[in-house]
């Protein structure tokens, strides 16, 4: 009996540009689905251990905050992200 594990996640920033960013960033690791209004993206893991999704998982949102950590510096404001320090 084989266990398959699998993740989805939505996402939509601040402003579609922001969005696109993000979906960007990942577009090289995942098949990014758009919603037919183009305001989010749905992207889905699959594996067959928990800890392998685990890691995949990690890897991704690693490279979500980078991007949106980036954005935020880049916009002069940190409000709304979850990278805000100060």
């Amino acid at each position: 009996m084989t266990t398959s594990w699998s993740l989805s996640l939505s996402v939509q920033s601040n402003s579609p540009a922001d969005t696109k960013a993000l979906a960007d960033a990942l577009a090289t690791d995942e098949e990014i689905h758009w919603s037919a209004s183009r305001e989010n993206f749905v992207f889905h893991l699959h594996e067959h251990k928990s800890k392998d999704l685990r890691a995949m998982w990690n890897t991704r949102m690693r490279g979500i905050i980078a991007v949106d950590s980036l954005l935020s510096s880049l916009s002069g404001k940190s409000e709304g992200s979850s990278t805000k320090t100060d």
